[in-house]
């Protein structure tokens, strides 16, 4: 991950703009015709790679959809690093959230999570991403309060953040179902907020 005060290397970017091509063709093509109704092939047509380049970034039609996901997720660790120290821990995260809970930043993980609904490939892409978040948030937790928290604290408490955040989008699907307008994401953020705010509180009866 390039840190906030590195300056990317044009390799990098163009390295960047070509993952997103491939992930932006893949989530039209998904759109359009449903997640098993085209080819790592098609998606590379689409995006104007070759299927060695396809292959160079996933390893399937199905992780290209989730990568949205991962690229949420790896934006608020990313924040979560740039925290104050002495912060209470469930702050961190409510601020996190509500620096990104930005339709421009949640829609592409919103669609991730509508297309991926009901295949069973995507779907296990999407819990790897939330399942690799928490381990990373275990250890972005250990670098920033040392090694004096109880582990169950630590791992109980990554846990439930994405347990919360998994829960708002499910919440949230069932409501809207395939709707992506704003009203719909700014919806999903209202969700996220809240979901973290039972987990502030507790879960004290609202």
């Amino acid at each position: 991950m390039t840190s906030s005060t590195e300056t990317p290397s044009r390799r990098e970017l163009n390295k960047a703009a070509t993952r997103q091509s491939i992930v932006i063709a893949a989530m039209r093509l998904a759109h359009d015709r449903g997640l098993g109704g085209f080819t790592v092939e098609d998606v590379a047509d689409a995006a104007g790679v070759s299927r060695r380049t396809f292959f160079n970034y996933f390893s399937s039609a199905e992780e290209a959809i989730a990568a949205p996901t991962f690229g949420f997720l790896d934006a608020a660790l990313e924040r979560f690093h740039d925290r104050p120290k002495g912060e209470p821990l469930l702050e961190s995260v409510i601020q996190i959230l509500l620096a990104l809970a930005d339709n421009k930043f949640i829609e592409p993980m919103a669609q991730s999570f509508l297309v991926s609904h009901g295949n069973d490939p995507a779907t296990r892409y999407q819990l790897q991403a939330f399942d690799e978040c928490s381990d990373k948030i275990v250890a972005a937790i250990r670098e920033r309060e040392g090694p004096s928290l109880d582990e169950l604290y630590v791992h109980a408490l990554a846990g439930s953040v994405m347990s919360c955040g998994k829960a708002a989008l499910e919440v949230w699907l069932a409501e809207r179902r395939g709707d992506l307008s704003p009203s719909s994401l700014d919806r999903l953020s209202e969700l996220l907020v809240a979901a973290f705010a039972h987990l502030k509180s507790g879960f004290a009866a609202p």
